[in-house]
């Protein structure tokens, strides 16, 4: 799912660049009322879960690749607006020194796995859990949701900048990251329930315990 360069136009990297910036200047606004809040243990190890489960990568044609992405786990343990920001440093770390992902794409690729995603994630997680009460259905709902949602983002921008036609990177980028999406919603699971174990055993914040204990 990382956009490498030459692959946008210059108007669409542009868009999804400022789009970004706005929406994590407004994160960071939101997160400095908690950040003390929040342990820098748990957010260091929340990123690098992030990072790895983001390095495994599978082909699926049209220039294009689907890996996990790891946002709603990051919902679930810190928060919206923490998670949103550790995903933003994840993507940009992969691409500045791993090239995973072009710098030029950076904008794009942030606003994909960190704001779409993460938005998702939150979002519905919240619906989820208002309706069932189960926060393990609430967790898999909302991994499969932001990995098929951020895929579809991707692949419009694709699209948009003329480098597939629009129904033929949809649909790869749709059927595999549904099946993707699936993998994710089961190793969101476990991987959230034994991060919250040890944010909640280092007294991590409260933010884990409004999001990841309903």
């Amino acid at each position: 799912m990382h956009i490498p360069n030459g692959f946008l136009d210059p108007t669409t990297a542009a868009a999804t660049a400022a789009a970004s910036s706005g929406m994590l200047v407004y994160g960071w606004d939101r997160l400095r009322r908690e950040i003390s809040q929040q342990s820098p243990i748990t957010l260091g190890l929340v990123a690098a879960f992030i990072f790895a489960a983001q390095m495994i990568n599978f082909s699926i044609g049209h220039h294009t690749s689907g890996h996990l992405i790891g946002a709603m786990v990051a919902v679930a343990v810190c928060g919206p607006w923490a998670a949103g920001l550790l995903m933003a440093a994840v993507i940009a770390v992969q691409s500045l020194f791993f090239h995973d992902g072009g710098t030029i794409a950076l904008g794009a690729n942030i606003f994909n796995m960190a704001v779409v995603a993460t938005a998702v994630s939150y979002y519905v997680f919240n619906a989820v859990m208002k309706k069932t009460g189960s926060r393990s259905l609430a967790m898999a709902v909302g991994a499969w949701l932001s990995v098929v949602i951020a895929s579809a983002a991707a692949a419009f921008e694709l699209a948009f900048s003329s480098t597939a036609p629009l129904q033929d990177i949809v649909c790869a980028m749709l059927s595999w990251h549904s099946l993707i999406g699936i993998g994710e919603a089961v190793i969101t699971i476990p991987s959230a329930a034994f991060l919250y174990k040890f944010a909640k055993e280092t007294q991590a914040s409260l933010q884990v315990k409004r999001y990841a204990e309903k």
